[in-house]
């Protein structure tokens, strides 16, 4: 029986609508591109007939004419993939066809099904969502032809903005049209009446394509940050809820139908047709509430007919992220987790969505760190060789424009010679960031997978692993590298060296580009800074797990003198000018460590205190080291509960700053400079004394303002300290009780499927019958006939599903418990919202993304 295999999956789902694709401009929109280039699948998309493959959101008046040569004629159709809702993506699809003006059929492929849209709450679709888009995308596109044919003077293409306006008229850009020679023939043959014979001729379709996902190997995935299941909130801001992006606690009280999430909804549909897609009729087991309401959605979705249909059984394993907050929080011994920490984010296509044409607060909607990690090439091939000439290229972009409108070229190349000149005035760092990478999915190694194969290994074996790598890939392009080689050991300056060498000419670069890419993506999480880092947040995190097995007062102070050892590196003057001092771990940092410790503090110290873990006088001290770190420097730590508060305390330090050079300035001055004249001053000290007493008055009122937006802050740890008590499946700790303090801590994901998979009761797990189990279980089953409740660990596929994201180390460990479990024939796929990073759980839970 064949695998299962999630990226092999998409591509197919791709290839079934190449008739589309042929001979179309394809847009994707930010989640989409976001999937695509994790999948490979943008050459796929040129051997299909792609014209070309454009941005949705950045949408450019180039485009038009992006695939033209004096043989073909403009594109009449146009594909747009979104992972959005169509009333959100609605303005910029509006916008590509009011630029594209001879487009007759418009193809729309979303991620969202007609079911979901009108579940959504902020979508103005009905049941019968496609039909009624297209409908409606017609009549608007109508109304703007009507409109830009009373506008005159129109015709001309901005070169400044690219032609991003909102909504570029009807009759933009025909006179740019008219100068390319496949553009003249065009419009000599077809007179400009067709402009309006194409308003009546336009043809709009809409499909549900759900294959639109983030796979980080065949059978671990994760969904697009900006698509809009990853985007939609988990939880409603009640106070068992932590933060939009994560389910709330599991107390054993279920939603509403009414009141369920849409990230819960959406997350149900994905999965649905997800399975459906796959091939797979699932046995759906949730863990937690919103997990249960999912696997209810699920299980109401199923059919008589998705039943008796020839799919392969699988298992589908439901958890809430909440249940296991600390495992993402932490950095354990993961390659994966280390270069998704280190390496920079590509920033974020766009910063809002609503319905409508104009955007308004996004009362429904999360905004996650892009999943698109930028491999910094550059800085490692920081040869002569390597620059990129600036020169060059625009003698390339001059041929392409000459040939282009070969009859009118002299502004555009004036144009060009700004251009030039602005990228002669640049420095030379920027040509160097052009030359960025990164990772797709499908790259691999003599078959093997290359993010797969580093996903089951710890860093050191990893950073092994990639070195074996490179020596067999310069073996076999016949490259030799003068470095010394250590065995059994990676270092940053053999592995820097192979690179370079396969990286000397520009085949071999593209031949062996996943293996480079990986590799310089390793080099920089293994990087002297990012490295020593790392390991101090991991050994931070170990002391405190020793302390938590302990006492609490062992383990306040351990969090404590975090706290203090973070407000050592405040602020300080240097010849007049503020500076602020660097140390391995910030104040932002040590507030992380200290969501840590209350955690795990609370599951061992449940009634220490009668609010929280510790007692009053140990969080007393704990409270006055970060108001006192708070005071010291503000503006390392971007919190939320600072909002307000923030450029006040940045005044206060400033002011502090600048009486503290000022009293060194006048200790310095000697007796002899004071004159005569002096002496008088002596009756202006009454107005200083003034001075004091307010700035002092004002220092206290900050001080009280900001103790209570602490004291807010340390309620919000006690929510999280009570983790273990107010999740009903974690109550018996046979889910999160630890033998060995000092040994790394296994998660929750560990544990839950060593016992499944050993058959053994957990607790909370909870099946949901299939439409046929019902049927046995109310009719058939007074006959005898029941349906006996199935096991997990009687599947051959299991189907891991975490609302709220993974990481890697959970992967790794998912893994290690399927092979101590002795079952190879098990396939096991693991997915989840997003990718977690420490700094994502920061985010979620005390940043920009938190209810706090």
């Amino acid at each position: 029986m064949a695998t299962v295999d999630v990226i092999n999956s998409c591509l197919d789902s791709i290839r079934q609508i190449a008739e589309h694709i042929q001979d179309a401009t394809v847009y994707l929109d930010a989640g989409s591109t976001e999937s695509f280039q994790f999948l490979g699948a943008y050459p796929i998309l040129l051997e299909l007939g792609a014209r070309a493959i454009c941005s949705l959101e950045n949408m450019c008046a180039l485009d038009v004419v992006v695939d033209w040569n004096s043989n073909s004629d403009p594109a009449r159709k146009l594909v747009i993939i979104t992972s959005s809702l169509l009333s959100d993506a609605h303005r910029y699809i509006l916008r590509c066809l009011s630029t594209h003006q001879v487009v007759r059929h418009c193809i729309i492929f979303t991620s969202i099904s007609e079911t979901a849209h009108s579940a959504f709450p902020d979508s103005p679709l009905g049941p019968d969502a496609y039909p009624e888009y297209e409908s409606l995308l017609v009549q608007d596109y109508e109304e703007l032809v009507k409109k830009s044919r009373t506008k005159p003077g129109q015709g001309k293409l901005n070169i400044e903005d690219g032609g991003r306006s909102e909504f570029p008229s009807i009759g933009e850009d025909v006179l740019n049209l008219e100068a390319s020679p496949s553009g003249r023939d065009f419009y000599e043959n077809n007179s400009l009446d067709y402009v309006e014979e194409s308003v009546v001729k336009l043809v709009v379709s809409v499909y549900h394509f759900p294959m639109i996902l983030c796979p980080i190997s065949p059978r671990v995935f994760v969904l697009p940050s900006e698509g809009l299941v990853a985007e939609a909130h988990l939880s409603s801001g009640h106070e068992d809820s932590i933060s939009p992006g994560l389910p709330p606690l599991s107390t054993g009280i279920l939603s509403d139908a009414d009141d369920v999430p849409p990230g819960a909804t959406l997350t149900a549909h994905f999965l649905y047709h997800f399975a459906a897609k796959m091939d797979l009729k699932v046995e759906i087991f949730s863990l937690g509430d919103i997990s249960k309401t999912v696997g209810k959605i699920l299980t109401g979705m199923s059919s008589l007919y998705d039943v008796g249909r020839r799919k392969r059984s699988a298992g589908l394993l439901l958890i809430d992220r909440t249940l296991d907050l600390l495992t993402p929080c932490c950095h354990g011994d993961s390659l994966v987790d280390r270069i998704f920490s280190s390496l920079p984010r590509r920033n974020r296509t766009i910063s809002g969505k609503g319905s409508g044409s104009q955007l308004k607060l996004r009362s429904l909607y999360l905004q996650r760190a892009a999943l698109d990690v930028q491999i910094p090439l550059a800085k490692i091939l920081n040869e002569e060789d390597w620059k990129i000439d600036s020169y060059r290229l625009l003698e390339s972009v001059e041929a392409f424009l000459c040939g282009w409108n070969s009859g009118n070229s002299d502004s555009q190349l004036t144009g060009l010679v700004n251009l030039g000149q602005k990228i002669h005035d640049k420095p030379s760092h920027t040509d160097a960031e052009i030359l960025t990478g990164s990772f797709v999915s499908s790259e691999n190694f003599l078959g093997m997978p290359l993010l797969e194969a580093i996903l089951d290994r710890r860093t050191k074996d990893g950073a092994l692993l990639v070195k074996k790598w490179l020596q067999e890939t310069l073996h076999r392009e016949n490259v030799a590298v003068n470095v010394k080689s250590r065995p059994g050991v990676a270092t940053k300056q053999e592995i820097q060296a192979m690179i370079k060498a396969l990286s000397r000419n520009q085949s071999s670069l593209l031949r062996n580009k996943g293996i480079i890419q990986l590799a310089a993506a390793t080099l920089f999480a293994l990087e002297e800074s990012n490295y020593n880092l790392w390991d101090a947040f991991s050994s931070a995190e170990k002391i405190l797990s020793v302390s938590s097995g302990e006492t609490s007062q062992s383990l306040a102070i351990q969090i404590g003198d975090l706290i203090n050892k973070s407000a050592l590196l405040g602020s300080h003057v240097n010849k007049g000018k503020r500076e602020i001092s660097k140390g391995l771990l910030s104040l932002q940092d040590a507030l992380l460590l200290m969501i840590i410790g209350y955690i795990l503090a609370g599951e061992n110290f449940p009634t220490s205190g009668a609010d929280g873990p510790f007692s009053w006088q140990e969080e007393h001290l704990l409270k006055d080291a970060v108001v006192d770190a708070l005071l010291e420097n503000p503006s390392v730590a971007n919190l939320k509960f600072l909002d307000g508060l923030r450029e006040e305390l940045e005044t206060n330090v400033d002011s502090k700053l600048k009486s503290q050079g000022t009293a060194e300035e006048s200790s310095e001055l000697d007796i002899d400079d004071f004159d005569d004249d002096q002496w008088g001053k002596w009756g202006d000290e009454d107005g200083d004394d003034d001075s004091k007493i307010e700035q002092v008055y004002g220092d206290v009122q900050l001080k009280l303002e900001l103790r209570d937006r602490v004291d807010n802050l340390f309620k919000f740890l006690h929510k999280l300290s009570d983790l273990k008590r107010k999740n009903i499946p974690l109550r018996d700790g046979s889910l999160t009780m630890e033998t060995n303090f000092d040994e790394d801590r296994k998660g929750l994901l560990y544990k839950l499927l060593t016992r499944v998979l050993s058959k053994y009761d957990v607790p909370g797990l909870e099946y949901h019958s299939s439409t046929v189990g019902r049927l046995f279980k109310s009719g058939f089953g007074r006959f005898g006939l029941g349906q006996a409740k199935p096991s997990l660990a009687d599947q051959n596929v299991i189907l891991v599903f975490v609302i709220g994201g993974i990481n890697g180390l959970e992967v790794c460990e998912a893994h290690e418990a399927l092979a101590e479990s002795g079952r190879p024939d098990i396939e096991l796929l693991v997915g989840g919202t997003t990718l977690l990073t420490s700094n994502d759980m920061l985010d979620l839970l005390l940043g920009n993304s938190s209810y706090f």
